[in-house]
């Protein structure tokens, strides 16, 4: 048994040197900038304090990842990918919040298919599709300028101007966006598609406290009954400042030359680029 073993530990470290030793190539390594610079994770986590995150560059063994049928239909293709891709193993990709995740996510596509991101995007003015090429590497990291609570506690404070109510939110990671979506289909599905909650579903994740209350239902009770003015405000506050990559674009027109902001979409070209 032992033999058995030790000749297959034998045969993985060989396979592990292949494309060094035989093929004279070794995959890229490269360090990732966190946008959130690691404050937002507790000092228990292996992410607190940490600026960046290696990755090595995408491999058809990522490919395999993205063509999955199972993982697209349980929507964790992406965090199967960044966990594929990081060379530390011991991180848990669930806890990301959103920003870290998505620099990841770019970096590791431009690893694989390059900084040229191809996109339609139609103009506000006369509609026309326009065909834009994105350079990857230029869009803007934006880092965390806003302090937490504590050191090492994804907790940020907000006073509401109108009801001077001082809240409590943290920015969400990929476990509290399964919960939201999770939250957003339930009431899509029995309302027959009749209306959504992604307002509520997003505030109702993103506050921990409302004045000193942090029981959830009294929360959600409260997040359907706050005035529109603060929760626009609050909304406001906490995209504004929250760190991640800056996807806002802008181009010209090339029918009626009108000037046009848009928000980079991530669509099945973004990791199978035309």
């Amino acid at each position: 048994m032992s033999d058995v073993v030790n000749s297959e530990v034998g045969q993985h470290v060989i396979k592990n040197n292949i494309m060094k030793d035989d093929f004279g190539w070794e995959v890229p390594v490269e360090s990732v900038p966190l946008p959130s610079k690691g404050i937002v994770y507790s000092p228990n986590s292996i992410l607190h304090g940490k600026e960046t995150l290696q990755i090595k560059a995408m491999t058809a063994q990522e490919e395999d990842i993205l063509m999955s049928p199972a993982l697209a239909k349980d929507g964790t293709t992406i965090i199967h990918l960044i966990k594929s891709c990081l060379i530390d193993k011991s991180i848990d990709v669930n806890q990301l919040i959103a920003g870290d995740r998505n620099a990841l996510m770019i970096s590791i596509r431009v690893t694989g298919y390059g900084v040229n991101y191809p996109v339609g995007i139609n103009c506000e003015n006369c509609s026309k599709k326009n065909d834009l090429n994105v350079d990857l590497s230029s869009l803007e990291i934006k880092r965390l300028n806003i302090l937490p609570l504590e050191s090492g506690k994804n907790e940020f404070s907000f006073e509401l101007p109108i009801m001077k109510k001082k809240v409590i939110f943290k920015y969400l990671n990929i476990n509290d966006e399964k919960n939201r979506q999770a939250k957003v289909d339930f009431i899509e599905k029995h309302s027959q598609g009749s209306r959504t909650n992604s307002i509520t579903s997003f505030l109702e994740e993103s506050i921990v406290s409302v004045g000193g209350i942090t029981d959830k239902n009294k929360i959600v009770h409260f997040v359907k009954n706050m005035p529109a003015f603060d929760s626009k405000s609050l909304r406001k506050y906490i995209n504004e400042n929250a760190p991640g990559i800056n996807m806002e674009q802008t181009f010209k027109c090339n029918y009626c030359s009108h000037e046009n902001e848009f928000k980079l979409p991530i669509n099945s070209n973004f990791f199978w680029p035309r």
